[in-house]
């Protein structure tokens, strides 16, 4: 399954740091990393396989499909599916079975791509990419191989499960955290850092670490939560943010493109801005616990139910210099 990122990094002259990640890799996709490990990895040994006729990277639901699956099967898979819920970042459509994810994705991605440079023939890194519905999308776009990385054991199952019915791909999602790559990789042509940042107790050392990964003149798309103010405006919550107890830093637009330019980033522009909605973030069929709507005040959704911003999200575009 990770050869041609192993391949990757060989040619890139990483291979000494190949047997580290193999055994970061084997530590954390085990039974030492989460109680139903194994019976996910039965479940997926048990899907049926099913040679796709039709995948479509480009839709708005990740698609694939053939005429010949029976309702029978339908209901199969859609039944194993389940049994790796929540599934928060999507949609897709496997086989006639759509996954109403948490996150309409799709719409970020329509945000942000008229902005980016043109991802044909490009190496990209996708930093907390969950199942990686944002790397399939970039597979879609072009890009000539896409690394996801993300701690998260489940969102790395739901990517093996993609990878079963979508066959091959140019895509790989491993279990790692930023900091668990070397230092200075310098060779991704595009980094996405996407609802991260503010979970980061040092947002400065996260910038810094996605600037080490990015080739001289490669590209940082940034998408994080923000809020109004001026140059030096951050809201550093006092217990949770949106029922979040793991948000740290919310930095103004002034103040982000600051720490950008401090960090020796170039060409630093804020593209979009936009306050997530209850039709974007909500619970579903897929995702049955609270969500958007149980964290906004009832009252008035432009706040929080601590009483702070609802909240808003700004991309960002970033050059590593030459």
């Amino acid at each position: 399954m990770y050869a041609p990122l192993f391949q990757l990094l060989i040619e890139n002259g990483f291979e000494d740091w190949i047997p580290i990640l193999e055994t970061q890799i084997a530590e954390r996709l085990s039974t030492k990393a989460h109680g139903n490990f194994v019976h996910w990895q039965s479940v997926l040994a048990h899907l049926p396989v099913i040679p796709p006729e039709h995948i479509d990277l480009n839709a708005a639901a990740i698609t694939v499909s053939t005429e010949h699956c029976s309702t029978e099967i339908q209901t199969q898979i859609k039944t194993q599916l389940k049994k790796f819920m929540p599934w928060r970042k999507g949609p897709f459509l496997i086989h006639g079975i759509y996954i109403d994810t948490e996150w309409r994705s799709d719409w970020k991605w329509d945000r942000i791509v008229p902005h980016i440079s043109d991802l044909k023939g490009r190496t990209v890194l996708d930093v907390g990419c969950g199942s990686g519905y944002h790397c399939w999308r970039m597979v879609g776009a072009g890009a000539h191989r896409v690394w996801g990385i993300d701690p998260s054991l489940i969102a790395v199952m739901q990517y093996q499960i993609l990878r079963h019915f979508l066959g091959p791909q140019p895509v790989c999602v491993t279990p790692q955290r930023l900091e668990d790559l070397p230092s200075r990789l310098e060779f991704f042509d595009t980094v996405f850092s996407m609802g991260v940042l503010y979970h980061r107790r040092s947002p400065i050392d996260h910038l810094l670490s996605l600037k080490s990964c990015l080739r001289p003149g490669g590209e940082l798309v940034l998408e994080t939560l923000i809020v109004e103010g001026d140059g030096n405006t951050t809201l550093l919550p006092a217990e949770r943010y949106a029922q979040m107890s793991n948000v740290w830093f919310i930095p103004s637009c002034l103040t982000l493109e600051r720490w950008l330019l401090r960090c020796g980033f170039a060409d630093v522009r804020c593209v979009n801005i936009n306050q997530t909605s209850t039709d974007e973030q909500r619970s579903t069929e897929w995702m049955p616990f609270s969500s958007l709507p149980q964290f906004l005040d009832a009252k008035d959704n432009n706040f929080t139910i601590e009483g702070l911003p609802a909240p808003r999200r700004a991309v960002f575009i970033a050059r590593n210099p030459d």
